[in-house]
């Protein structure tokens, strides 16, 4: 039986951060289970975070009026992509599961994080018309984010000041991986771990380790599948009207993103796993 791989996209400058030790727990956890673990360290590989025509080889399709997307495309099936592109889709390849390992920055991912899902989620090798969400490419890998937060748990609650933590994470793991087919594992959170005390942080990296144990048997989130909308121009790729006539009597909407005019499904893009509670985490909201 073939090894199986997974890639960490890692973003975090200092080797001494609490990411870096997520992320070196997670190696270690995953190494024993038996997988290659394969790590893309965004800054130390100093990985261009802009987008340009830097990134094709050659002459573009089109010098006349550059569109990134339709380039990118054409270079990734003639093989032109630069070399840092084609090197991150060859991880891509093997990995049956993604962890993306960072801080949260103003509501998201680090910039150069960011440029890595830009340039390196190409269309065509990630996604096309055809193929997206629950029919896309990536429909048979599973993905996950991993991430510090500098505000308490309390402060991502729907009544807390920084407002509902699934509505943050739709964008990402509804926009990005699921939309290229992923199966988007529940998040895992690490609530204020620069608060907290050292009992803390370490309560918070066995919790990791003990649910890496099962990761990748986990139910993944649930999203609204392609079949419940017009998928044509001339529907506007919208709900088929008999899906709006059932979910009328329904107290809540499909999803996060969906949620049809009603209140938001509690919790639709985070489950109980994607925090790990302990009496010792719990002195960080002291």
């Amino acid at each position: 039986m073939a090894q199986k791989t997974v890639l960490i996209v890692y973003a975090h400058q200092s080797p001494g951060s609490f990411n870096a030790a997520v992320r070196d727990a997670a190696m270690e956890e995953l190494k024993e289970q038996g997988y290659s673990v394969l790590v893309s360290d965004l800054y130390a590989m100093n990985f261009r975070a802009n987008a340009t025509q830097d990134d094709i080889i050659g002459d573009l399709k089109n010098p006349e009026l550059f569109q990134y997307g339709d380039e990118t495309m054409h270079a990734w099936m003639e093989g032109h992509l630069s070399e840092d592109i084609t090197a991150e889709h060859k991880k891509v390849e093997a990995a049956e599961l993604i962890i993306f390992q960072f801080p949260l920055y103003w509501f998201s991912v680090p910039a150069i994080m960011k440029g890595w899902i830009d340039r390196v989620l190409t269309q065509g090798f990630a996604f096309s018309l055809e193929k997206i969400y629950n029919n896309g490419i990536f429909k048979d890998k599973k993905a996950m984010l991993s991430f510090t937060t500098g505000a308490t748990q309390t402060m991502f609650r729907p009544d807390g000041i920084n407002g509902d933590i699934n509505v943050i994470l739709w964008p990402l793991q509804n926009g990005t991986l699921h939309f290229c087919g992923f199966q988007v594992l529940a998040p895992q959170i690490f609530w204020s771990p620069a608060h907290c005390p050292p009992v803390a942080r370490t309560a918070m990296l066995d919790g990791w380790q003990a649910r890496l144990k099962g990761l990748l048997e986990e139910k993944p989130l649930t999203f609204a599948p392609c079949e419940l909308f017009d998928l044509s121009f001339q529907g506007g790729f919208m709900l088929w009207p008999k899906v709006r006539e059932e979910r009328e009597s329904q107290p809540y909407g499909l999803t996060t993103g969906h949620h049809l005019g009603k209140p938001l499904p509690p919790d639709n893009q985070i489950t109980a796993q994607s925090t790990v509670e302990s009496s010792a985490n719990a002195d960080c909201r002291k």
